[in-house]
């Protein structure tokens, strides 16, 4: 009966089924959301009639792989035909581009941005959906998983990524140095990734470090994050610190501080920001909006929010400090996340559409400086975002100085490529000893092969997926508001300020 169920399985699912619904996801949502976090360009340099110009971006479209022969003739390309010939695999993406001169539309064009390379199997592939004879008369071999690209006629793979689990509190005690607790969090929105630290010092003094910022006391950026009473900030660290002094005696030790206004205040002066007053205060409000706690949110209205979270991280500090609960497993698998396709080439898209709108905008600005106003086909270079992407492709060197990312499928037989497609690499640095990270973990059951690692500095930082596992991918903001919604008919509450007090 168990052989009958293996065999239904595999007959009805493809073994690298997640990274090609991760890549399809890329394609269908994500791309346009990336799109949409830039939602416009506003050129420096523009014409001396005009007070203001804007080039805004609209939908995306995405075709089927094709290519464009010599002649100018364009026909689709199938992957036996890109390795054949040497080919990249890959399909144009159209951008709707508008020039807004004084909020009237002067200009709107689909301009092709990219030649994306696509993912074997995914939807855009030819070969999705055909049959066993189809396949054979395609050239490509109908047991193949697909998961892979076709880079410059070489199969080239994404290596699944494991890194610890963003905006995830981890609390731990230390041994040696002036802090005897801490409590660290990556917060992580769409643009940035930034890590937050709290410390308890020797002296019970609890100071948060986070970007530029170094040793704020926790109860200054409460305060200037709107919880200004004392009762306030007892209350959002919890009801179990009431038998601990430590944060009596941080409490005392500010509370001259009366305002959010004094308070942030003290933090221009801490961290020796000489600009006027009015400015000094802007900067500091913009380093609590943007850098302080991203996934909580970026806007004033968020600041309370962000006070509370600080106030949880404290929390867990105390009950560590008082045994009620033990340090955090970091190698626990609840605490990773292993990065799929579609989140890496998000990674790689967001940075290089930074990088092409400047590009517009450099060409834009100098057409004007010319006294001409370019046609919006005119000011996007297909081939410089091509190259880009396809040299990170057939390279392995992503964004954030990683590297070793894409990697050359084996072909050695079919178990080695298997193996290859379902690898899953650490972000640990190999040169490290890092014993617990390596070792065997409880929750690697039914996850991980616990035989197939490498020998040597890798071992147990390259892992292989079990046959039978799965890894969903990121969802939507819509659906994770629907489920919001959801659990608010289950009777939970969302934090709000006023229900606080």
């Amino acid at each position: 009966m168990s052989e009958l169920l293996i065999k239904k399985y595999f007959e009805e699912n493809n073994i690298v089924k997640s990274n090609i619904e991760s890549f399809n996801s890329f394609i269908d949502w994500r791309l346009q959301k990336i799109v949409d976090e830039v939602g416009h360009a506003t050129p420096a340099v523009i014409p001396p009639e005009a007070e203001d110009v804007k080039i805004v971006f609209g939908k995306v479209k995405i075709e089927q792989p094709s290519i464009t022969e010599a002649d100018g003739a364009k026909r689709k390309l199938i992957p036996s035909e890109a390795r054949l010939r040497d080919l990249t695999y890959a399909a144009p993406i159209l951008l709707e581009v508008s020039l807004m001169i004084d909020g009237k539309e002067r200009e709107r064009t689909e301009v092709q941005i990219v030649d994306l390379p696509i993912m074997l199997k995914s939807k855009l592939c030819y070969l999705a959906g055909m049959n066993r004879e189809e396949l054979i008369t395609a050239g490509d071999d109908p047991l193949d998983h697909g998961g892979y690209f076709i880079i410059n006629g070489t199969e080239r793979v994404l290596t699944l990524l494991e890194d610890l689990a963003a905006n995830t509190v981890f609390v731990d005690r230390v041994k040696t140095g002036p802090t005897t607790h801490k409590a660290r969090i990556f917060s992580a929105s769409q643009q940035f990734k930034i890590p937050h630290e709290l410390q308890r010092t020797k002296d019970g003094v609890y100071l948060l470090n986070f970007a530029s910022t170094k040793k704020v006391p926790l109860v200054v950026m409460m305060k200037a994050l709107g919880a200004t009473k004392d009762a306030e900030i007892m209350k959002l660290i919890g009801a179990d610190i009431m038998q601990d002094e430590d944060i009596y005696m941080n409490l005392v030790d500010f509370v001259e501080l009366k305002t959010d206004r004094a308070a942030q205040d003290f933090i221009a002066k801490s961290e020796s920001i000489g600009l006027e007053d009015e400015q000094r205060f802007q900067r500091v409000q913009f380093l609590l909006d943007n850098f302080l706690l991203p996934h909580v949110g970026t806007k004033p209205e968020n600041r309370y929010e962000k006070a509370a979270f600080l106030g949880r991280m404290a929390r867990k500090i105390v009950l560590l400090k008082q045994r009620k609960i033990g340090k955090d497993d970091k190698d626990h698998y609840m605490n990773k996340r292993v990065r799929l396709s579609g989140d890496l080439l998000e990674d790689l898209f967001r940075a290089n559409m930074k990088i092409l709108v400047n590009d517009m905008l450099y060409i834009f600005q100098r057409g004007v400086r010319r006294g001409k106003i370019l046609p919006l086909s005119t000011i996007v270079r297909t081939k410089f975002l091509s190259q880009r992407i396809k040299s990170a492709m057939a390279t392995g060197n992503w964004t954030g100085n990683r590297q070793g990312v894409s990697q050359r499928l084996e072909r050695d037989n079919a178990l080695a490529t298997l193996s290859h497609l379902m690898r899953v690499t650490s972000l640990l640095e190999a040169s490290r000893e890092s014993f617990e990270a390596r070792e065997l973990h409880p929750t690697h059951w039914g996850r991980f092969c616990p035989l197939e690692t490498p020998e040597g500095k890798h071992v147990g930082l390259r892992k292989n997926l079990a046959l039978l596992s799965s890894i969903t991918s990121q969802s939507k903001q819509e659906d994770v508001e629907e489920f919001k919604t959801q659990l608010e008919g289950f009777g939970l509450k969302r934090f709000k300020q006023e229900a606080s007090q």
